[in-house]
């Protein structure tokens, strides 16, 4: 049985535990700032401070657990992980098209959609029920909430995180390090670093410097 070590222990983390036991996994270990100290039983639960030396010992690989797209990208740079370190976890009960290709560490969640010549890139997350229309680019580290439905032709670059049950009109492009609101409608392109919520989305925010 393959050796799976998850780095976070919170409520995405129960899903993403689930989708990985599915696909036949062994929990090894669950890293997590939330204990205080390393304790060794059936599974390792431990502070992320010993994860190296836990990926020595029990030559796990490993997932992020974590739906931060900021938080998981300096995590990765912080430990010097390299991405054949990290397992690609697809529930079964997604669909997705033989044509996608999908970066290391990315997971996508039971009854998600990915249709015909999508690009996902690295750590990104695909969340419950989320639909990825026909030639969509998906950056490293974005994340598609439950519900997000991202029309066809579509390109999200980096670190964007769209909410729940947003809408992404045919078509359109959003920048890098984009926050966009729960329910919107998004029918123009948006810059980076933007945040845009509303029917149709309008920017809100915008943030000015570099993740």
């Amino acid at each position: 049985m393959k050796k799976l070590i998850v780095i976070g222990d919170s409520g995405h983390a129960k899903v993403i535990k689930d989708i990985a036991v599915s696909l036949d996994y062994r929990i090894v270990a669950v890293l997590d700032d939330k204990y205080t100290e390393r304790t060794d039983s059936s599974i390792i639960f431990s502070p992320l401070i010993h994860l190296n030396e836990i990926i020595k010992e029990t030559n796990g690989k490993l997932v992020i657990a974590i739906g931060s797209n900021e938080i998981r990208k300096k995590m990765i740079e912080q430990y010097d992980l390299a991405d054949e370190q990290f397992v690609t976890l697809v529930s079964k009960a997604a669909h997705i098209s033989p044509s996608v290709t999908i970066g290391s560490g990315t997971v996508v969640m039971p009854g998600a959609i990915i249709n015909a010549d999508v690009h996902i890139g690295r750590q990104v997350i695909i969340n419950t029920g989320a639909v990825v229309e026909h030639d969509n680019v998906i950056g490293d580290y974005c994340h598609l909430s439950p519900n997000a439905t991202s029309t066809g032709g579509v390109t999200i670059e980096q670190g964007t995180h769209i909410g729940a049950g947003a809408i992404i009109n045919p078509q359109v492009h959003i920048g890098e390090w984009c926050t966009v609101g729960s329910g919107a409608a998004v029918i123009h392109d948006i810059d980076g670093y933007t945040t845009a919520a509303g029917l149709p989305a309008k920017a809100i925010k915008y943030r000015g410097h570099r993740i």
